[in-house]
C-alpha cells in the first residue's frame, strides 16, 4: 500500500469513527487512537480549551504517560502555542528547538523527542489542538503526516461543533495515589517475564476509574501491587502522600488493613457468620471503622443483615463484600471483576451500589474488568496492553449503572 493510499484509508477510518457513533467522546478517543497508530506514534492527546479559564486540558490521551490531571495556560508550551495561534507545529528535534520548553508528557516520564501539534479549528475559533508525540522507530514526522493530522483535526473540530461538547475543566482533582515507573518481572527460564513495563498513573479522590484490557495485559497484577498483595520489581507508589514502595511484612499488613478495601470476584464470606457479623469482623480488624450496621445499610441489605451467606443470592453476597470493603473507611477500594460471576440484572444491582459509594459517599474506586460496557460509567477509562498503559480516556458524561447493557 502506498503512503497516499494509507493516508486516504486512515482518513476514511477517522470519518467513520466520528460520524457513525452517538458518543462523541468515544468517537474522538477512537480517532486519536487511529491516527497515533497510523503515524506509528508513541503517544498522543486531544487538548480542549476551557473558554472560562483560558486553559487547555487533555480530554483524551494515548500512550504510557498519565496526563489526565494536567491543565496548561493557553499560549504556554507547544500545546498552548498552537491553540493560541491556530498554526500547526512540527518538531524534528524537541531538545534543540527554541520553542520547546517541555510538555506534560515529559513531566510524566515520557521524554519528548519529536512532535506534531495541529489546531482544532471549527472555522469560527480554535477550540484546542491534537498532539502526536515520538515515532516508535525514533524517526521524525514529515509534512505528509502533518497534513493527515490536520485533516483529522478539521474533521474532529467540525464534529465537536455539530454534536456539541461542553468543555468545563472544573477544579483540579486531588491525587490520592501515584505510581511512577512501576515494573513487575518474574523469573522465566534463563530470563525474566516482564508483566508490567513502567506504569505511570495517578488515581484521584472521589473517582471511579476502570482498567480494561485483554487477558494477560497486566491489569490484575497492577491492582495486586496497588493493594499490597504483590510486590513490584521497581518503581514507586505513594498513597495519601506516603511512600509505600518498600514495606516490611508488618507494614504491608497494616497498609492492606487500613488503606485498602477489596472487592473480589469470589465473595470470600465466612459461611458460619451472618452478613452483619461478616462486616463486623472486618470492622474490628480495621480499627477506625464505621458501624457495621451503617455499612450494611449503605449496600441496601439492612433487611438481610441476619442472614447467612447460604441464604443470600450471589448479588447479595457481593454486596456484603462491598460493605466489608467500605466499613474500614479505606483511602482506596479495589474491585477485581466484581460482576463476572453474576447475570446482567444482578450485576447492575452490584454496580449501582458501587456507583452510590462513589457519587454519594465520596469513595475512590479502581476496578479491573474485561467488560468494556462497565467502562461507560467510569470517570476515567485506563486501557492496558502488553504490560503498559496504552490509553487513558476521561469520560465527561458517565452513564448510570442501570443504563448499561451487555
Amino acid at each position: 500500500m502506498t503512503e497516499e493510499n494509507r493516508f486516504v484509508k486512515t482518513t476514511w477510518r477517522i470519518m467513520e469513527a466520528l460520524l457513525e457513533t452517538d458518543s462523541l467522546e468515544e468517537a474522538l478517543a477512537g480517532s486519536l487512537e487511529i491516527i497515533v497508530d497510523a503515524l506509528d506514534g508513541e503517544a498522543g492527546a486531544i487538548w480542549l480549551l476551557d473558554g472560562k479559564t483560558d486553559r487547555i486540558s487533555p480530554a483524551f490521551h494515548v500512550g504510557p504517560a498519565d496526563i489526565s490531571n494536567v491543565t496548561v495556560e493557553n499560549g504556554i508550551g507547544i500545546e498552548g502555542l498552537v491553540t493560541r495561534t491556530g498554526k500547526s507545529v512540527i518538531l524534528e528535534d524537541a531538545s534543540g528547538d527554541p520553542r520547546f520548553e517541555g510538555t506534560a508528557f515529559d513531566d510524566q516520564g515520557l521524554a519528548v523527542k519529536s512532535m506534531i501539534c495541529v489546531p482544532l479549528n471549527n472555522l469560527h475559533e480554535v477550540i484546542g489542538c491534537v498532539q502526536i508525540v515520538n515515532k516508535k522507530d525514533g524517526g521524525n514526522f514529515d509534512g505528509e503526516e502533518l497534513k493527515l493530522c490536520e485533516r483529522m483535526a478539521a474533521l474532529a473540530a467540525i464534529t465537536i461543533e455539530e454534536k456539541g461538547l461542553a468543555v468545563d475543566l472544573g477544579e483540579k482533582k486531588e491525587v490520592l495515589a501515584r505510581l511512577k515507573d512501576v515494573t513487575k518481572e518474574y523469573p522465566s527460564g534463563d530470563g525474566v517475564l516482564a508483566v508490567l513495563k513502567g506504569i505511570n498513573l495517578e488515581l484521584y479522590r472521589n473517582e471511579f476509574a476502570v482498567v480494561i484490557g485483554e487477558s494477560g495485559c497486566g491489569k490484575s497484577t497492577l491492582m495486586n501491587i496497588v493493594g499490597g498483595i504483590d510486590s513490584m520489581t521497581g518503581g514507586e507508589i505513594t498513597v495519601d502522600g506516603k511512600d509505600f514502595s518498600k514495606m516490611s511484612r508488618d507494614e504491608l499488613t497494616e497498609y492492606r488493613r487500613k488503606k485498602i478495601g477489596f472487592i473480589f470476584q469470589a465473595y470470600n464470606l465466612m459461611p458460619n457468620l451472618t452478613a452483619l457479623e461478616n462486616v463486623q469482623l472486618i470492622a474490628e480488624l480495621a480499627g477506625d471503622a464505621m458501624p457495621a450496621e451503617e455499612a450494611i445499610e449503605k449496600v441496601r441489605l439492612g433487611d438481610r443483615k441476619d442472614n447467612f451467606p447460604s441464604q443470600l443470592s450471589g448479588g447479595q453476597q457481593q454486596r456484603v463484600s462491598i460493605a466489608r470493603a467500605i466499613v474500614k473507611r479505606p483511602a482506596l477500594i479495589l474491585a477485581d471483576e466484581p460482576t463476572a460471576a453474576l447475570d446482567h440484572a444482578t450485576g447492575i444491582e452490584v454496580l449501582s451500589v458501587i456507583e452510590d459509594i462513589v457519587r454519594r459517599d465520596g469513595a475512590s474506586v479502581l476496578m479491573v474488568t474485561h467488560n468494556s460496557e462497565i467502562a461507560k460509567m467510569a470517570d476515567r477509562v485506563i486501557r492496558m496492553r502488553n504490560g503498559k498503559i496504552s490509553s487513558i480516556r476521561v469520560n465527561r458524561h458517565p452513564l448510570h449503572a442501570e443504563e448499561l447493557v451487555w
